[in-house]
């Protein structure tokens, strides 16, 4: 190689480098990835397997659904049976004690939903099926002593209910006349909830509120039928939840909640998740200024804390075989990236997640979801090596805008970037690129490629390639 080329490349790499470090320093923050995977992870055959793929994929932190129903004495008898429900010796804690104490070992933070469905007997209607029918929030504020006694210690972050907002989690959605229901049932729930951690003897719990889904409707025409499957909108959810009036004002008979934070569930659709959606009712990853905005309504009308952030507690892409909203196994990888990177520039954004290693099977009446790293026979996708390294690169004329995160890293650490050049079709390297103490990393570069990908040495000799995307 001429000695002038050698020289020209060597300064460009330099460049690169001094570029990615200066960028990173900018955008350093302290954001956490909650990863959920509750089957794999609550089975005690698969559960060693499933801890040992997250530790080597970075996982440091994992949301887990504690489901009243679930642990609860006579969870199916109509009447409650004779025990103390404050007491944590009455319940069956079973693989949740098991899950979270081998979490506890590998020093990983636990987020932990107390959620539906309910004992029957909790019910107001227990005569019923339905086992999320307005619950009753005196039972509930004495289980969550319960939950605070027994896991306190080893639970960074607690958050009330998943998904109030839809019909499946929280009945009824809006009452007979159409006006809303679900809102007023969960404001007595989170209170009773609080309280009853506060009981547990934590002076000040650190709770989330909502967990809301992203869909659902902001009206709907009365009468509603007992049987209808109406999910109410996030922000029709939130303004009802904290008492607000079509103006933000706050009814004098709602006090502030008490919260550290709003759990949101952003799923894009399937334009993906630079398209803000088309239903002005629905909160996605794309639009989550409007979640802000609403929320800082909420704080000047003394309903919340001021300048509340936004925990991403439950998040995924869904990939074919889903046939309804799936896109390609190597869409769904850049997508993912492309929204985590979406939450980390947004400053009021405290959490990212990933819900799922494994696909939900899809059977002739559930389609579940398909959001997992790998499929459900277990053949990994693209995004299994995407989530250790993802990789987003834009486009703006003639320049390419890359970032990333190594996530097993957590610490400062060297990548190598690779690009498939123009006419090419191999991957050469483009640049060496140092992280952020956290493994954050951008860089900025002239170079034509039309496909960019990551590759890193971890400590233990392991090689990380991430999978090969083009620029957006």
């Amino acid at each position: 190689m001429p000695r002038l080329r050698k020289l020209l490349l060597a300064t460009l790499a330099a460049s690169l480098v001094v570029g990615a470090l200066g960028s990173t320093a900018l955008a350093s923050r302290g954001e956490v990835t909650y990863f959920e995977a509750p089957a794999l992870l609550l089975d005690p055959s698969t559960r060693p397997t499933t801890l040992a793929t997250l530790q080597r994929l970075g996982v440091r932190a994992l949301r887990v659904e504690l489901r009243w129903h679930d642990v609860a004495p006579g969870a199916n008898s109509r009447r409650k049976p004779s025990f103390d429900p404050s007491d944590p010796a009455a319940y069956h804690w079973g693989q949740y004690d098991a899950l979270i104490e081998a979490a506890h070992r590998l020093d990983w933070k636990i987020l932990l939903t107390a959620t539906s469905p309910v004992p029957r007997w909790a019910t107001a209607e227990p005569r019923h099926d339905s086992l999320v029918t307005r619950p009753s929030s005196l039972q509930f504020e004495r289980f969550m002593t319960a939950v605070g006694r027994h896991f306190g210690a080893d639970v960074e972050l607690f958050s009330i209910w998943n998904e109030p907002n839809h019909h499946e989690f929280l009945a009824p959605q809006f009452n007979r006349n159409g006006t809303p229901a679900a809102p007023r049932i969960y404001r007595s729930l989170y209170q009773a909830g609080y309280a009853g951690l506060q009981a547990a003897g934590i002076a000040r719990p650190a709770v989330l509120i909502g967990e809301t889904a992203p869909e659902g409707e902001g009206r709907v025409p009365a009468p509603v039928s007992s049987n209808a499957r109406y999910n109410m909108s996030p922000l029709r959810f939130l303004s009802e939840t904290l008492c607000l009036s079509s103006s933000c004002r706050r009814a004098r008979s709602c006090g502030a909640l008490p919260t550290v934070g709003w759990g949101m569930h952003p799923y894009p659709n399937a334009a993906g998740p630079l398209r803000w959606p088309r239903n002005p009712e629905t909160i996605s990853i794309a639009n989550l200024s409007k979640l802000s905005a609403a929320l800082d309504r909420a704080a000047r009308a003394g309903a919340l804390p001021a300048h509340l952030p936004i925990y991403i507690t439950e998040f995924g892409i869904i990939s074919k075989p889903n046939h309804y909203q799936g896109v390609s196994a190597t869409k769904q990888a850049e997508w993912d990236a492309i929204s985590e990177r979406i939450a980390y520039l947004n400053p009021r954004v405290a959490s990212f997640s990933q819900y799922l290693l494994k696909d939900d099977p899809i059977r002739r009446r559930s389609v579940g979801f398909q959001t997992g790293l790998e499929y459900v026979t277990g053949k990994p996708k693209p995004l299994l090596k995407g989530f250790a390294v993802p990789l987003v690169v834009r486009r703006h004329g003639g320049r390419y805008t890359m970032w990333g995160l190594v996530r097993p890293a957590g610490e400062a650490t060297t990548l190598t970037l690779e690009a498939q050049r123009r006419g090419s079709r191999r991957f050469s390297k483009l640049a060496q690129v140092q992280t952020d103490p956290r493994g954050y990393w951008t860089l900025s570069s002239t170079v034509a490629a039309v496909r960019w990908r990551v590759r890193w040495l971890g400590p233990s000799g392991r090689v990380y390639t991430g999978p090969a995307i083009g620029a957006n």
